[in-house]
């Protein structure tokens, strides 16, 4: 499948692919195998909430950006 040839279907059927795709690899007894910047920047955003808790953010706040 070409990646642009998704974009012309509708939101329902994105997310059913991508829920396909997600399963798929959930399942798979392939490890998964993280970046070591992808760790580096995680360690480096835990320290810093660790630093200053104040940054965090409660679920409403979080729902509120995500939906915009």
């Amino acid at each position: 499948m070409n990646t642009p040839d998704l974009s012309g279907l509708p939101v329902t059927e994105k997310l059913r692919i991508v829920t396909q795709l997600w399963n798929d690899i959930a399942s798979s007894p392939d490890a998964i195998t993280v970046p070591p910047e992808v760790i580096c920047e995680a360690s480096r955003r835990s320290a810093e909430l660790d630093a200053d808790p104040s940054l965090a953010i409660d679920d409403d706040e979080l729902w509120r950006r995500v939906d915009g």
